[in-house]
């Protein structure tokens, strides 16, 4: 009987990303801190459930974290990007700090006519192009899924409707996307785990 083939989702690892066999998923979760994983029966289920956060995942199945810790919050030097949007859609804003806020490496906005995840998806790009023109590799964290997910899959998926008042915004996807789709990357994107941790150090205060 051949044997049956597994698929391996790593959201939290050395590279994120869905993977054939065991071996490959190992390598990208032994002695990695935090690392979070977990095994699927079909691709389909994988796809899924690496573009969903990964408690969605063990929530739905029943079934246990693989995780070495789920409440330790991160140590060491890494990028947390955020955004803020008063109303949806609103004045739209994103920044990128480094550490627990002790340095704003960029901040762009506020852009009439955008939405939160607009704004979180451009700031995980953001991070992602800074530091590949400046050769780094300092982790990323964004508490937003779904930004996250958009930039997996290359591809803004935003409902907003493009008005006149917006264009700038859409101009900052367009821009971003292409980035996506001719530069390689080896970056770790992470979701940060507010209801553990707290806000996330790039929050603009403003709850």
């Amino acid at each position: 009987m051949a044997k049956q083939i597994k698929f391996y989702v790593v959201w939290m690892g050395r590279k994120p990303g869905i993977y054939r066999d065991w071996i490959a998923c190992k390598e990208q979760i032994e002695g990695f801190e935090n690392a979070k994983y977990k095994s699927f029966e079909s691709e389909s289920e994988a796809e899924k459930a690496f573009a969903s956060d990964w408690k969605s995942s063990y929530k739905l199945t029943g079934k246990r974290s693989s995780t070495s810790s789920n409440t330790k919050r991160p140590t060491g030097d890494f990028i947390a990007v955020d955004a803020a949007c008063s109303g949806n859609p609103g004045l739209m804003e994103y920044r990128g700090v480094f550490r627990n806020a002790h340095t704003q490496i960029f901040h762009q906005g506020p852009f009439p006519q955008g939405t939160n995840n607009i704004g979180e998806f451009l700031a995980i790009v953001h991070a992602l192009a800074l530091q590949t023109d400046k050769k780094t590799n300092y982790p990323i964290y964004s508490d937003s899924m779904n930004a996250i997910a958009w930039v997996r899959k290359k591809k803004c998926n935003t409902k907003l409707v493009q008005t006149p008042a917006n264009n700038p915004i859409f101009d900052l996807i367009d821009r971003a996307e292409k980035w996506l789709a001719t530069h390689q990357w080896n970056l770790p994107i992470f979701k940060w785990e507010t209801a553990i941790w707290g806000e996330i150090p790039a929050d603009f205060g403003r709850k």
